[in-house]
């Protein structure tokens, strides 16, 4: 058997699959480059290719088997079961042989970096669900099969959210103690971060709550000191040592056992759910490496978070977890519909944000969206929230580290510096955007990415180097972010809330809240840091994200627009400190009233950046108020998330998602995208004028060494059935996989089929003469119901006929004729062209 499948997987290395006249096309990419592609010889076990930047061994990437189900039972056609049942046999006395009894591994599966068919994947899934529901009115045991079958789905949910939920609790607690571990270390135990080591302390003070004699730097290890100019220096030189072990460690594990577990994922994870298949990117080995280097990756101090990696988490979960149910299992379309779920559990664990998270998948990753789907999601995402809550990782019952509540409301007129927030928002995520891609691209163009490791490093070392003199800069993002947020209080030692003390206690606003007071130089201080770490943040982030690590691009945004609403927040405090008796202040903003909120300022900033970068608008909103529980800020974040998307689509449509998909050249059709040309389907079809006639098969006439020698001289994935090649009239189509499995099949376990046999199409035995080899038919493989257009259908059409069936090839015919094929590849083409891209820059299909 090891031996039919290296022989098989060889033979598919050989012949490819290619967009053209007849078929699709899979291409292999070049060792660390898209531009050269190579078909492998036999000798090519450890092909590599390069996706996502990433350089792929397949000899360890691919953890996850091909689906081996049964012969393709469900399509769309309505062939009857005698038909199927007939699937391969000669005749004569030859020995039937029933697919549906005999299982063939593989046939009805897919090649590696193809698109799925949902149309046929709905179709088995509605067969098999026909089928245990007539079976359950026959006995107890069939009910309860069908019992345990529809109940499947919700356990599966239930295992998924527990499983991401608990190691998003994991990754917390160990990014928070390696990033502490920078610093110092706890004496009473190693294990403990700072703020927990000093928890027990009956020495600490509230101006120094983080300062005990439990905790010590590295200094007053080393030195016995903890101050001068040479403690200083050593604190500082440990801080870049710690950051570029982390980084080498995350990169090379990386490059060692999970080329996929770098970048975010989510990219790669869009790409999946809309039907392509990229194995081994949702696997063991990836969720193993991933959830190792994300905790070291975010504890280096790089400029990352772990928000994006974390939905690829618990998309490997549910993959992974998929392989115990056999509905899930065998069918791809099934399968998408729980990693659509896994989704939203990676956000709801990310942010604390359940509702959130599921309109995440729905607005952002999720292609197939159905109505079941939408339940499960919140469930899932209810059950990893309750987990995560459970394992309490920050200490602090909640689910992130940046959770505030702001008391104070806010005003019609602050409405303005809301939009103007949303205009930074919408300019920095188009420039990011441009920036990024350029880096990127630059980086696969170049001996740049020839060096991955040495990239990383360089990265790191200076990162950290220019990181740790600034105090917003050398502290994780999140500890930024909650720090940017955070709302003064009476006591605050921090230094954005160094203000100059009231005359007198009385002089405070209502409730928690402290008036409006004058800046002290420990605010100007803060402030010009702010304003240098802003600087910083916008440069080392556009090179930071897409580099061989895990890196998410959540916490970076809300990072630089938290910095901005920051720094505008406090500049209209003290606007309206000192001229609160402008026009605009007056009546609302008088001396002694706590009018304007910074923390707010720098919320919203964080939603405008954030929605600038990846074009969310509605999950956005409800993930930032989640994050606060104030339902009274909806309107400012609505109004600056709107901003800064209209801003943002000025300079183009497509976030950074979007456009990093667009970057490595994956078969993705965005459903956002107007289709506004007024060609036709027989512009786009081939092959066209001056091109080799179109690769079909004959219901029949042909024999099996002419049908074998047509599909090794071609690398179409697929081909039609007519009933002869001079009336070109349509029967069905076949797949180059299905194929070639069926007729190295028959060879192996059918008596008499030779080179010479007839291979035939049709329902019924045709007439031979007696010495005549035994016919093989595959009608069973055959889809009798190809999807059809006519050669004048307009082009807008047929993009939503793909986008909204997920198709992968279409057929175009005139009069019943056949005349040609469009493929998914094809229209990617079509649209790049006339967008003024490279076609060629769509790899796959």
């Amino acid at each position: 058997m090891f031996q039919f499948w290296a022989h098989l997987r060889r033979k598919f290395a050989r012949g490819g699959v290619r967009a053209g006249a007849g078929g699709m096309e899979n291409p292999n990419y070049c060792t660390g480059s898209f531009d050269g592609l190579h078909h492998p010889s036999d000798d090519d076990d450890d092909e590599l290719v390069d996706i996502a930047g990433a350089t792929l061994d397949f000899s360890k990437a691919d953890d996850v088997p091909p689906l081996s189900s049964g012969f393709y039972e469900g399509s769309s056609s309505s062939s009857s079961s005698s038909s199927r049942a007939a699937g391969m046999n000669g005749s004569g006395p030859t020995k039937l042989v029933d697919p549906l009894e005999d299982l063939l591994p593989g046939v009805g599966t897919y090649e590696d970096f193809n698109t799925i068919d949902w149309v046929r994947e709905k179709s088995k899934d509605r067969d098999r669900h026909r089928e245990i529901t007539n079976k359950s009115r026959q006995s107890t045991m069939a009910l309860l099969h069908s019992v345990s079958d529809a109940f499947s789905g919700w356990l599966l949910m239930l295992l998924v959210g527990l499983m991401s939920g608990a190691l998003a609790g994991g990754i917390d607690i160990a990014a928070h103690w390696l990033t502490d571990l920078k610093g110092g270390v706890c004496l009473i135990g190693f294990w403990f971060n700072h703020e927990h080591c000093c928890w027990t302390s009956n020495e600490t003070t509230f101006q120094e709550r983080d300062r005990c004699p439990q905790w010590q730097s590295w200094a007053e290890l080393i030195t016995g000191t903890s101050e001068g100019a040479f403690a200083y220096i050593m604190n500082y030189l440990m801080y870049i040592f710690w950051a570029l072990l982390f980084s080498f460690l995350a990169v090379t594990l990386v490059r060692a056992f999970a080329p996929y577990a770098c970048g975010s994922g989510i990219p790669e994870i869009k790409t999946i759910l809309s039907g392509f298949i990229i194995r081994g990117y949702l696997g063991k080995w990836t969720l193993i490496i991933k959830t190792i280097t994300l905790v070291l990756a975010v504890s280096s101090g790089l400029s990352l978070g772990k928000e994006g990696p974390l939905v690829h988490v618990a998309c490997c979960c549910a993959n992974i977890l998929c392989h115990l149910f056999t509905k899930y299992r065998k069918n791809e379309a099934k399968r998408r519909e729980v990693l659509s779920a896994a989704a939203a559990v990676g956000v709801s664990v990310a942010f604390g944000a359940p509702i959130g998270g599921v309109l995440f998948s729905l607005e952002e990753v999720s292609y197939y969206f159905p109505l079941k789907t939408l339940w499960r999601s919140f469930f899932a995402a209810l059950v990893a929230a309750f987990t995560l809550r459970s394992i309490n990782p920050f200490g602090n019952s909640r689910l992130v580290l940046f959770y505030v509540e702001f008391h104070a409301p806010w005003h019609l007129v602050e409405l303005a510096p809301f939009i103007l927030l949303g205009i930074f928002g919408g300019l920095w995520g188009a420039l990011f955007i441009k920036a990024n891609i350029a880096w990127c691209r630059l980086r696969k163009s170049t001996r740049l990415g020839h060096y991955p490791i040495i990239e990383v490093l360089v990265v790191a070392a200076v990162t950290a180097l220019i990181a740790y003199p600034n105090s917003y800069t050398r502290m994780s993002g999140a500890e930024l972010i909650s720090e940017l947020f955070n709302d003064c209080s009476l006591l605050d030692s921090s230094q954005l809330c160094g203000y100059k003390q009231p005359a007198n206690m009385s002089e405070t606003g209502a409730g928690n809240s402290l008036a409006d007071r004058p800046a002290g130089e420990g605010l100007y201080t803060a402030l010009w840091q702010l304003a240098l770490a802003l600087i910083f943040k916008m440069m080392i982030t556009v090179i930071t994200f897409g580099m061989k690590v895990p890196s998410g691009l959540f916490i970076p945004s809300m990072a630089v627009g938290a910095i901005a609403g920051r720094l505008l927040g406090v500049g209209m405090e003290q606007l309206a400190y000192y001229n609160h008796d402008w026009l605009i202040f007056k009546g609302w903003c008088t001396l002694g009233a706590d009018c304007i909120t910074p923390g707010l300022y720098a919320m919203v900033g964080a939603a405008a950046c954030l929605g600038g970068v990846t074009r969310m608008t509605v999950s956005l909103v409800v993930i930032m108020f989640e994050l606060t529980g104030g339902l009274e800020y909806i309107v400012p974040l609505m109004a600056a998330t709107m901003t800064s998307k209209w801003v943002a689509d000025a300079f183009g449509r497509e976030g950074i998602y979007e456009a990093h998909i667009r970057l490595n050249g994956y078969p993705f059709l965005e459903p956002k995208e107007e289709f506004h040309h007024s060609s036709l389907a027989v512009d786009v079809m081939r092959p066209r004028r001056g091109e080799p006639a179109l690769a079909v098969l004959t219901q029949e006439g042909m024999t099996v060494g002419e049908v074998e020698a047509l599909v090794e001289s071609t690398h179409y994935s697929g081909f039609p059935v007519v009933v002869s090649k001079e009336s070109q009239r349509l029967v069905g189509f076949v797949l180059r996989r299905d194929l070639l499995i069926s007729i190295d099949n028959a060879r192996k376990r059918q008596e008499g089929i030779v080179s010479a046999s007839q291979v035939v199409f049709t329902e019924h035995t045709i007439p031979q003469p007696p010495e005549a080899p035994p016919q093989l038919r595959l009608r069973g493989i055959m889809d009798l119901s190809p999807f059809t257009v006519t050669d004048h259908t307009p082009m807008d059409i047929t993009v939503d006929i793909f986008r909204k069936l997920g198709l992968r090839q279409c057929l175009v015919t005139h009069n019943g004729r056949l005349l040609g094929i469009i493929t998914k590849k094809d229209i990617l083409k079509h649209m790049a062209h006339i967008a003024n891209r490279d076609p060629d820059s769509i790899l796959f299909n």
